[in-house]
């Protein structure tokens, strides 16, 4: 909203999620719409939510309308399932699931590699009735690690994210050191240090957690920050959360990267939904 006062913000680099904004456009009419919005960098989650592995024509048009449109490709999910929808991810659920996770990782490797995106994020999955969590566990960090060397392959980062436990109450990554000790695990397990912590402001305060002590204690850690209002998951200036203080507080605290816009546009057309940014 204009009189935020974000004129800090104007140091930040900010990208847009095309998998929450302009989704009232076809999916590939969608970065050249972030461009025409002044924005030089997009990211997304897997677009194609039946399919970890879809057609090779169908991956070639999302690259050359991201290539048409100037825009770099700063981040992508690896598949999750129905998202949005009841899912959270894919590489924690026993069977089916599992596999197709597996079947993507090199497919969606081998797509952010070929449009130079330094970070896959890997949505753990909600726990499954009747199955150990311990069980589950195991699987995702025999995934996890398979997705950070994949990741490692293209010169990316693996991300972790919490999500929070009203909207995802079957996941169990609800908290910034939950998620942050997964990132632990799996750098333990590979060797490669290459997974990060996705700092998602919007989620860490929906948890109420303390999140100047998350910045301080974990941006170290973080590869990348999403950032929504709250309440609601609106643009900044829509709800109560101090974006502005907090997004000051990473760049004090060493962290230099991208910050994905993942909010709602509200009952507007998303390019009438960055009025707060800095121009």
């Amino acid at each position: 909203m204009p009189g935020l006062g974000w004129d800090a913000a104007a140091e930040q680099r900010f990208d847009v999620n095309l998998s929450i904004l302009f989704t009232e456009l076809p999916l590939l009419e969608r970065p050249a719409a972030a461009a025409a919005a002044g924005f030089t960098a997009v990211e997304l989650w897997w677009p194609w939510i039946d399919s970890p592995t879809p057609e090779p024509s169908e991956l070639d048009a999302l690259r050359k309308a991201i290539e048409d449109a100037g825009v770099q490709l700063t981040g992508l999910n690896f598949y999750a399932g129905q998202l949005p929808g009841p899912d959270r991810g894919a590489l924690s659920v026993p069977g089916e699931e599992s596999e197709r996770f597996r079947a993507n990782v090199e497919v969606a490797a081998e797509f952010a590699g070929s449009l130079g995106c330094g970070a896959l994020n890997a949505l753990y999955g909600n726990r499954v009735d009747g199955v150990d969590p311990a069980e589950q566990d195991a699987l995702a960090l025999e995934n996890l690690v398979l997705a950070a060397r994949a990741a490692d392959g293209i010169g990316a980062i693996l991300l972790i994210e919490a999500l929070n436990k009203p909207e995802s109450p079957l996941y169990p990554l609800v908290s910034a050191p939950a998620a942050v000790g997964v990132v632990d695990k799996v750098n333990a397990a590979t060797g490669l240090d290459n997974a990060r912590f996705l700092m998602d402001l919007y989620h860490l305060s929906m948890n109420g957690e303390d999140l100047p002590a998350v910045i301080e204690r974990y941006t170290a850690k973080t590869g990348h920050v999403q950032i929504a209002d709250n309440p609601g998951r609106g643009a900044p200036g829509t709800g109560s959360l101090p974006l502005e203080d907090l997004l000051g507080r990473l760049r004090k605290a060493g962290y230099d990267g991208w910050v994905g816009l993942e909010y709602k546009p509200g009952d507007r057309p998303s390019a009438e939904a960055f009025d707060w940014l800095p121009r």
